[in-house]
Order: C-alpha cells, then structure tokens, then sequence
C-alpha cells in the first residue's frame, strides 16, 4: 500500500499547479446560487423554521463534494488517454488498492478543500451554520464515495468523452434531486422513495444536519459508509481488470 502516496502526490502537484483556478471555478458557482436562490428566490422563504439560505449552504457543500470528488475521473482519463500515466503505474510495483487509495483521497481532498471554500463564501453572507467534527465527517464520506465512484468511472469508459456522459446523465441529476436546494418532503411519495436511495441524499441530511448543530443521525453516515465500501471495491475491481 505504500504506493498510494506516490499517486496521491501526483494529484496534489496538479491541483497545486491550477490551485488559483480551481478555487476560483469552486467559489463562482455557490456564489451564484447564494445569490440566485438564496437572495433572488429564497428571500423571506423560510424551510422547516429556518431561513431558505440556511439550507441552502449544507446542500450546496454536498453538491460541490460530490461534482469536485467526481471531477478527479477527467484527471485519471487524461493521465490515461492521453499521456499514458495510468500505463507507467501498470508497469510500476504498485497494488490496485494502492491505486484506487491514492485517487480516492485526492479526490477526497477536494472535496474538503470546496466545502471550505463555500464557508469562506457563506461567511460573506453572515449565516450562523456549525462547522462541527460530524460536519467534516459528512463531507469527508461524500467525497470519499464519489471519487471511489469517479475511479470506477474512469476505468469502463472508452474514451474521454464518454465521461462527459455520465456526468450528464448522473452526476448533474442527483445535483439537483437530492435534497440540495430544496427538501425532498415537497416530493411525492414515490418520488421521496427513489431519490432516497441516491448517495448525495444521505450526505446532504448528514451535512445539513450537523450544519444545523442536530444530534448526529446514525443512518445518513452508516448508510455513506456502506456505499463508499461499495463503490471502492468496484473501483478496485475495475483497476484491477484494467492492468490485466
């Protein structure tokens, strides 16, 4: 496993290189959607006895966790269909595990580093939110099953923009349907049922919970974890076909 960091360090010198970009890219979109939704539309609107901006952050951190996690499968299919890198680690000593590993915690790292640039923005707007250790472990089991799903991702699919189309026709849904900017109670039934079962569902109720300074809910994180475990072991599985 002492391979991981070798993979993890190259990730962090490609986010080191675009940094300023990239905290850019993370702080226009919450920034437009604070203004958008939460001043535009949401202005007076208030969910569950709390301002509509109150809940919208928490879901806007899960929302960037998940498309920031996500986004380190164009860096795995550039390093792949382009540069070859992913061909060097085949040749290189070191295990799948150690592979997905260090894949998983950059994209991890990610997600870390937008939510903290979504606080930084929402303190602008002078929202009392808890930023508790249930918090960070929320964000933390967000990025952690999207960027074992993005390295699964990265490894089935045929070329650079067949991952485009997953990110159309998965990632960009589950951004709006799951309980990020409005609650899933305004849903029927069996549309509350479905969208239920979505990941980024369960890290919005963990991380808007702990937002709110709630009691910690045993399900939203049992429920990350066991998917995370999941989605890790088909990107293991998946990295293991590709080097054969």
């Amino acid at each position: 496993m002492r391979g991981w960091f070798a993979v993890y360090y190259r990730e962090a010198l490609i986010l080191k290189k675009k940094f300023f970009k990239v905290i850019l890219s993370m702080s226009l979109t919450p920034a437009l959607y604070l203004v958008a939704f939460g001043y535009g539309m949401g202005k007076g609107v208030s969910v569950d006895g709390r301002s509509y901006l109150e809940f919208l952050i928490p879901g806007l951190i899960a929302m960037a966790g998940m498309n920031h996690a996500f986004a380190i499968a164009g860096e795995i299919n550039i390093s792949r269909f382009y540069w070859r890198i992913f061909e060097e680690f085949q040749t290189a000593p070191i295990r799948p595990a150690a592979y997905v590993a260090g894949e998983t915690l950059a994209g991890v790292t990610r997600a870390i580093l937008s939510a903290m640039v979504i606080i930084a923005v929402a303190s602008m707007f002078g929202v009392p939110l808890s930023y508790n250790i249930w918090f960070w472990l929320g964000v933390v089991l967000n990025g952690f099953v999207f960027s074992s799903v993005a390295v699964w991702a990265a490894m089935v699919v045929r070329s650079h923009s067949d991952q485009g189309m997953l990110t159309n026709f998965i990632i960009t849904p589950m951004a709006f349907l799951g309980g990020t900017v409005f609650p899933l109670s305004n849903m029927p039934g069996w549309a509350q049922t479905v969208l239920s079962a979505l990941p980024i569902t369960h890290a919005s109720h963990a991380i808007r919970g702990a937002a709110f300074g709630q009691p910690p809910g045993v399900a939203p994180f049992a429920a990350l974890t066991m998917i995370g475990a999941i989605c890790f072991s088909m990107a293991l599985a998946s990295v293991a076909r590709a080097r054969n």
